[in-house]
């Protein structure tokens, strides 16, 4: 079993022993710790608390559990039930709420979930925030209400607010994505894409919508994460049904990759780059991804007469740095889209809406806009961690080997090379080590990727 507690949130394989698998007593325990820290930050007696959850098995036991501590601690509770990551961000601002927690292990299997943890703005919390939830869940330093103390417990729907809220956005042109008339498939994995996704391409105009694996029953068809290797049946649909894009989302609905009319992947690290090409045509400006990312955003940036910033993984950092250089458009190369002027939060929806209107005012099949972006490789890897690995003394001993070379340490060990990368970093939400390399060509970036597996796995 495993629990990975972290600045993030807290994330882990659902059974097993308390502190070793997310059993229902770490829930309590961490939702608990995290109503403190909401009473203790607004100085409020009955702080309110946002409650959202994707599809996936363990959901409605965590709900029930999370629900009741908030409300066992004095804290009012708004549940909206099944819904994306983002409308649950989205919820906390509308409400007015003192924060939020998310229900979903995002792209993790079905055995796994998490509590994904925001503050009042529906955000997700700085490290020393989240470092001090931990603090308290460690210590049991939580003391729950007396019975005329308890918080309520309401129930609202926030789908249909979230489409309106997207169909809001200057550069969503709706007029624009009806008139093209396009044939639109998507895969929710079987969690809430399958309710939220549909909702807003019918808003949006469009008539032909081709439904993949959209029940939202938790039981996810293939493996969550929206990479080719597990979208090779998706694939094939779309070359059957004949239709103009495809769109895949993660059971949260964060991430968004896109499969082109002909079965091929636009590839989900040009999700943003498709995105911020057509924002930075209307509004021109700076741009944030992550160490991660591809060069493809810092030369579509620069095109348009912007400055490209490279922050460390993670959402928040990306939102910080965007923040900091006032950025118009920024994300994360797993197909995260974030758009200050809707939110500052990973929103597939937002995304969706983009996109459509970007292919629709282009002219262009999918594969045509493709062809018009620079053309980069990255391959995606990773090495499985043992407790008795230390990480960070194969990151120090990286560093020194490549010393000669561009290195970027603020989180794990980047390697600038002429024509190519390398990015080397221990992942917050699994106990592996993330390998991520991009060069000119696939079999470049392939051989870079193995002659580092190699190098790491002699220090092993």
């Amino acid at each position: 079993m495993t629990l990975i507690k972290s600045i993030s949130g807290i994330r882990g394989t659902i059974g097993g022993k308390p502190g070793d698998g997310l059993s229902p007593l770490d829930v309590v325990k961490y939702s608990s710790a995290y109503a403190r820290w909401a009473k203790d930050t607004t100085k409020k007696s009955k702080p309110t608390i946002v409650v959202g959850r994707d599809a996936r098995i363990s959901g409605a036991m965590f709900e029930s559990l999370v629900c009741a501590s908030l409300s066992g601690m004095g804290c009012n509770v708004v549940n909206i039930g099944l819904a994306t990551t983002p409308t649950t961000e989205l919820a906390v601002v509308k409400e007015k709420a003192d924060g939020g927690i998310i229900l979903t292990a995002s792209h993790n299997p079905a055995q796994w979930n998490a509590l994904k943890l925001l503050n009042g703005n529906g955000e997700f919390l700085s490290a020393v925030e989240g470092a001090k939830i931990l603090d308290f869940a460690e210590a049991e330093d939580f003391v729950f209400a007396d019975v005329y103390d308890l918080g309520s417990i309401s129930e609202k729907d926030y789908l249909q607010a979230h489409v309106d809220h997207v169909l809001k956005l200057e550069l969503v042109d709706v007029d624009a994505i009806s008139k093209a008339n396009f044939t639109v498939a998507f895969d929710a994995v079987n969690s809430v894409g399958g309710i939220a996704i549909p909702a807003l391409l019918k808003a949006l105009g469009v008539k032909n919508i081709v439904p993949i694996n959209e029940q939202p029953s938790g039981y996810f068809a293939h493996v969550p994460e929206p990479l080719p290797e597990n979208l090779i049946d998706t694939c094939k649909l779309v070359r059957e049904q004949n239709v103009d894009v495809c769109f895949v989302v993660d059971p949260d609905v964060d991430r968004l990759s896109i499969i082109s009319e002909d079965g091929s992947m636009f590839n989900e690290e040009y999700t943003l780059v498709a995105v911020a090409d057509y924002v930075l045509s209307k509004k021109p400006g700076n741009t944030v991804s992550n160490l991660s990312s591809t060069r493809a955003l810092r030369d579509i940036t620069e095109k348009h007469g912007g400055t490209y910033t490279a922050s460390a993984v993670g959402e928040v950092n990306v939102v910080t740095e965007m923040k900091a250089t006032k950025a118009v458009i920024g994300g994360e190369g797993n197909g995260g889209v974030i758009y200050p002027a809707s939110h500052y939060g990973r929103d597939a929806l937002v995304g969706i809406a983009l996109f459509l209107t970007h292919l629709a005012k282009s002219g262009k099949t999918c594969t045509e806009l493709r062809k018009t972006y620079p053309n980069y490789f990255i391959s995606k890897n990773k090495i499985e961690l043992t407790p008795e690995i230390d990480v960070d003394v194969i990151l120090v001993k990286m560093k020194e080997k490549y010393r000669n070379e561009q290195v970027n340490d603020i989180d794990g060990v980047k390697i600038d090379f002429e024509q190519e990368w390398v990015h080397l970093r221990k992942s917050n939400t699994e106990p592996i080590i993330r390998i991520y390399a991009e060069s000119i060509n696939q079999q470049s970036s392939v051989a870079l990727a193995e002659r580092i597996i190699n190098e790491i796995k002699r220090l092993i």
